[in-house]
């Protein structure tokens, strides 16, 4: 096994800042319907390999997927087993799965039968070999993803004659859906409010476009239990839909954030809450 450290594909990756990351710099590049070769199983010596010594980093349909699957809630399952790497270039909260002990640094859910969460692994994990980027948001240009291959030293997975292309390996690992539902998160990680890098969101936005994205039991606290339904005008039902269906709560808190953070239109104030923020404006101006 090598000792360069590796890292799984990031689902948000060259959205926060002005190139592509140097993770994905000199790799092959994999154009729609182009073909690799890959198979994993237990039968390889490298089985496990790449689930140690690697950043794994979690989107919110991992994070809700893992709480659900270890009977946690969200809060919980964030404060055990995740980590939020700080650093001046990200723009925006990074969840990273929090790894075993030095040096192996390995996945605390592998066991020696593999993923011991299978069937709710992460998106990164689903994807790999592939790897994603989504280019630099550039004004009035909706930015398509971009697919590489990691055709890493110490995965033996290669050689093996099964082939594959972008479209049928993201068929076959089940992540279709997940993009789908994921869809509103890559369009506010790649806004193009944050063109150039210079702009950044203050702390209380950093902690809504957490809360909203990843800790959604308290999200949902927030929705249902605050005057969030008498400020704005919501569909009939929906309150109710989002005190127990998680997808339409996900769903719901993309659009939250599109209006809370970048003051888009997704979200329509009551006629009262129109009159107290104009009577606040006035009162400040007078």
């Amino acid at each position: 096994m090598t000792d360069e450290r590796k890292d799984f594909p990031d689902p948000a990756a060259g959205s926060q800042g002005s190139t592509m990351p140097d993770l994905l710099k000199d790799r092959r590049q994999l154009a729609p319907g182009e073909p690799f070769k890959f198979g994993c199983h237990k039968g390889l010596k490298c089985f496990t390999d790449c689930c140690g010594d690697i950043n794994i980093l979690l989107t919110p349909v991992d994070v809700l997927r893992l709480a659900r699957r270890l009977e946690m809630s969200t809060d919980e399952f964030l404060q055990k087993h995740t980590q939020m790497p700080v650093t001046k270039d990200l723009h925006l909260p990074v969840i990273m799965l929090k790894l075993g002990p030095e040096p192996e640094r390995r996945c605390e859910f592998v066991g020696p039968d593999g993923c011991t969460v299978y069937e709710d692994r992460p998106w990164s994990c689903r994807m790999y070999p592939v790897g994603m980027a989504i280019p630099p948001a550039r004004a009035g240009e909706e930015p398509e993803p971009v697919h590489f291959l990691f055709e890493d030293d110490f995965c033996h997975g290669h050689c093996v004659a099964e082939e594959w292309t972008t479209e049928s390996w993201k068929a076959d690992q089940g992540l279709e859906d997940q993009e789908e539902l994921e869809a509103g998160f890559r369009e506010i990680v790649s806004h193009p409010w944050f063109i150039g890098g210079t702009r950044h969101l203050d702390p209380k936005r950093m902690e809504m476009f957490y809360t909203a994205c990843y800790d959604l039991d308290n999200f949902r606290r927030f929705v249902t239990e605050s005057t969030l339904a008498k400020r704005f005008v919501l569909e009939d039902g929906l309150i109710e839909q989002l005190k127990t269906d998680d997808e339409a709560l996900l769903r719901f808190a993309f659009r939250w954030l599109r209006y809370a953070l970048f003051a888009e239109p997704t979200m329509t104030p009551t006629d009262e809450a129109t009159q107290k923020a104009t009577g606040a404006t006035m009162e400040r101006e007078s």
